[in-house]
């Protein structure tokens, strides 16, 4: 992360702070049937990441990953198969109120793929054992656990 946008996310996380008791943040690991995941590229963020964002108010958890798997991705889950919850992290590295959840889903489409935007500068889908190498460590992290079946950390 450069020093402009750690920044700026300072500057999210600050006001933040004042309007919300706690962050809640989801990220989803959409892992297609040849055990491909689908990763983003952020405009204003290093590295490839499991798509995701905050969750809204009056707004569930499950509901936002939806939301942000569609925004970020293309990706439209499937009605019939709820993405299922791995893990619930604390994530100190953004501040001491933010938590992440993380759902796995593979039941999922991809009618119009994801076109770069002011957001997302690419969506693309990689093999669980060939991440890029700008891969996060934490996304390196959350996906190992998925693939070994390991208990999640407590800490994103």
């Amino acid at each position: 992360m450069t020093p402009r946008q750690a920044l700026l996310m300072r500057g999210a996380h600050l006001v933040w702070r004042f309007t919300r008791g706690m962050t809640l943040g989801v990220r989803g690991a959409a892992i297609d049937p040849e055990n491909r995941v689908c990763l983003v590229r952020h405009t204003y963020m290093d590295g490839w990441h499991l798509p995701g964002g905050g969750v809204e108010p009056g707004e569930t958890a499950l509901e936002a990953i939806t939301r942000e798997f569609r925004e970020e991705t293309g990706i439209v889950l499937d009605a019939s198969a709820t993405p299922v919850l791995h893990g619930f992290y604390f994530n100190a590295r953004a501040s001491r109120r933010d938590h992440v959840v993380l759902y796995v889903a593979r039941a999922f489409t991809v009618p119009v793929p994801k076109r770069p935007d002011r957001e997302i500068a690419e969506a693309a889908f990689f093999p669980l054992d060939a991440l890029p190498p700008e891969t996060t460590p934490a996304t390196r992290a959350r996906l190992a656990e998925i693939r070994d079946g390991a208990t999640p950390a407590a800490t994103w």
